[in-house]
């Protein structure tokens, strides 16, 4: 079943200047040392922080509930699988927050999507609770 649902688009033009005026600064308090070395090995770097920001974002959203706050950025890593599809991994506070979102006997799992196209990246993120296979 469906738990939530979360969409953001991000101007890559803004990550651009964000970079450029903080640099490492910027980098070091949104993007985990994994999201950065895989951006940092890519032309067009810019664009692969933009769709992490916009993947971050949207996560957070599809976690909300009606209370919730702010999650810490480096909570949520984008994260590739060998065949390139773009998955989630969860720490600290964004992995309570899912939890609490649960019901009982079910486990969670985030779908993402990730596009750009100059000067605009997106994401898009599902939170399906699935009834646990673990006794």
């Amino acid at each position: 079943m469906i738990i939530g649902i979360g969409i953001d688009i991000c101007d890559v033009r803004r990550i651009e200047n964000s970079i450029e005026k903080y640099g490492n600064r910027f980098k070091d308090k949104i993007f985990t040392p994994t999201e950065r070395e895989y951006c940092e090995g890519k032309s067009g770097s810019a664009s692969y922080y933009a769709k992490r920001w916009a993947a971050k974002e949207a996560v957070a959203k599809a976690l909300a509930g009606p209370r919730t706050k702010s999650l810490s950025w480096l909570d949520v890593e984008v994260v590739k699988d060998p065949s390139g599809r773009p998955s989630v991994k969860l720490y600290r506070g964004a992995l309570r927050r899912m939890k609490s979102r649960l019901p009982d006997g079910h486990d969670g799992q985030i779908f993402l999507s990730l596009s750009d196209d100059y000067p605009y990246a997106q994401a898009y993120a599902i939170l399906e609770a699935r009834i646990s296979t673990k006794p």
